[in-house]
């Protein structure tokens, strides 16, 4: 009679272990994402097109052109021939150096702006060598032209996001681009408009 309750104890004991282990792995850890587990998403956006701004008789304030920026993922950059990288973005070895720094600081597994507003003629040229170098790719953006330069103190402008709003923010990366003062600051939902997602989300 004991060994049959003994035997019988030990089962259930093995069991209630067994599910609770199974519960820790599941829910628990299961709900809450590890760094590690987000460091492998790899997440381009595509960026829209900011609103346009005009006077109350039609006349167009504000307007967009096209920029390209090189972006970085720290974590999939790879040992690469510094000089002649620096070489192709027309900056010093220890530009490079500072602006690495800056982004792995920001965070190893999410891409940032490495530099920024390239001239389309070197966009295109570092285009075709861009493949060589892992970690790095150019984003297309979309930044502020003025056709009139008047109205600067009521259309306000817009400048980088910083890293503290980057960090505790839903919607902006390090490098984007957001509204200050005037009209820029006062409608930014309205005219940022809403970005897409676009690339690989692939786990490893």
């Amino acid at each position: 009679m004991k060994r049959n309750f003994l035997l019988i104890f030990l089962i259930t004991l093995i069991g209630v272990i067994y599910i609770a282990r199974l519960f820790q792995l599941q829910i628990i850890r299961g709900s809450k994402p590890s760094l590690n587990h987000s460091a492998t998403i790899k997440i381009e956006y595509d960026y829209p097109e900011r609103g346009y701004i005009y006077d109350r008789h039609g006349k167009l304030l504000v307007a967009n052109q096209l920029s390209y920026d090189v972006m970085i993922i720290p974590k999939e950059v790879e040992p690469l021939d510094t000089l002649e990288f620096c070489s192709l973005l027309k900056i010093d070895k220890d530009d490079f150096i500072k602006r690495f720094e800056k982004a792995n600081n920001y965070a190893r597994w999410l891409p940032s702006v490495f530099l920024k507003q390239l001239a389309k003629e070197d966009y295109a040229y570092l285009q075709e060598k861009l493949s060589k170098y892992k970690g790095f790719y150019v984003q297309k953006r979309i930044i502020r032209n003025y056709p009139k330069k008047s109205a600067a103190n009521v259309v306000g402008y817009i400048s980088e996001v910083n890293e503290y709003v980057a960090k505790n923010s839903d919607y902006y990366e390090q490098g984007e681009l957001i509204g200050n003062l005037g009209v820029e600051k006062q409608y930014e939902n309205v005219l940022r408009g809403i970005k897409g997602k676009k690339g690989s989300n692939e786990i490893t």
